[in-house]
């Protein structure tokens, strides 16, 4: 793979967290939302230990509080969704503030905002402390499909290029005089999506092309092999493995 490109979730660091492979982490990490998604929603409890423990992992990466909690406002639709629930769901009601609410949709509502904030706030971790780069390697090394891997490596790098083209071409729209104010201007921006539509194709035949000419055939190349050692994968396993703890007692209890 080549070059990697600096995201806006990253943040450059010399932490342990940091210096994890990133195998390490994206395993640890999806092993920590499962473990959450598993939590039976009555152990109230238990989803604050899970959140004391990612601060302890955000201190640990030297990630500021403020930078993750303005990242964990991606959830925005997630918790209008929740905020319905207790209105529109049906069964045993009570009165909260003057207002007549679901007792099951008041659990569903929590069940959805603590899960889905507790895993947006880890892989926000995750992203803060990998680049892209690095997490497409890490995908590699967890033999995730190769196809579904080179795929997403170029989504990662042409996405830039496809909205800078877009943006010029917004420009030249503008210099020309046009604005969309209305329904009569939907044909102009359908035009406009399909020439970048186009090309993107040709675009993306030229690519193919000129990998093809340099030897392509069928996987890319891994210039660097990132390797985890048994204390390293021991370090990542903290997390999930105390979460699985707190999850065991939240089953029992």
């Amino acid at each position: 793979m080549g070059a990697g490109h600096a995201h806006r979730l990253y943040r450059h660091g010399h932490s342990p967290v940091h210096a994890l492979p990133p195998h390490c982490k994206l395993a640890a990490t999806f092993a920590f939302v499962v473990v959450v998604v598993s939590t039976p929603r009555e152990a109230v409890w238990a989803f604050g230990l899970y959140a004391v423990l990612l601060a302890g992992v955000a201190a640990a990466a030297r990630v500021p509080a403020g930078f993750l909690l303005r990242r964990l406002l991606i959830e925005i639709p997630f918790v209008a969704f929740a905020v319905l629930m207790p209105f529109v769901a049906e069964g045993e009601r009570v009165d909260v503030l003057g207002l007549s609410l679901s007792v099951s949709g008041l659990w569903g509502a929590w069940n959805v905002l603590a899960k889905g904030t507790l895993g947006v706030a880890a892989s926000v971790l995750l992203a803060s402390t990998t680049e892209l780069r690095a997490l497409l390697l890490g995908l590699q090394r967890l033999k995730l499909p190769p196809l579904l891997v080179q795929i997403a490596s170029f989504m990662i790098r042409y996405g830039d290029v496809v909205t800078g083209e877009l943006r010029r071409m917004s420009i030249a729209r503008r210099s020309r005089g046009f604005e969309a104010r209305g329904v009569r201007h939907w044909g102009v921006l359908a035009k406009t999506a399909g020439a970048l539509f186009i090309r993107s194709y040709e675009r993306g035949e030229r690519v193919y092309l000129a990998m093809v000419s340099r030897g392509y055939a069928g996987s890319m190349p891994v210039i660097d092999e990132v390797v985890a050692t048994r204390g390293q994968w021991a370090y990542a396993a903290a997390l999930p493995v105390t979460a699985l703890a707190v999850c065991l007692m939240g089953w029992t209890l």
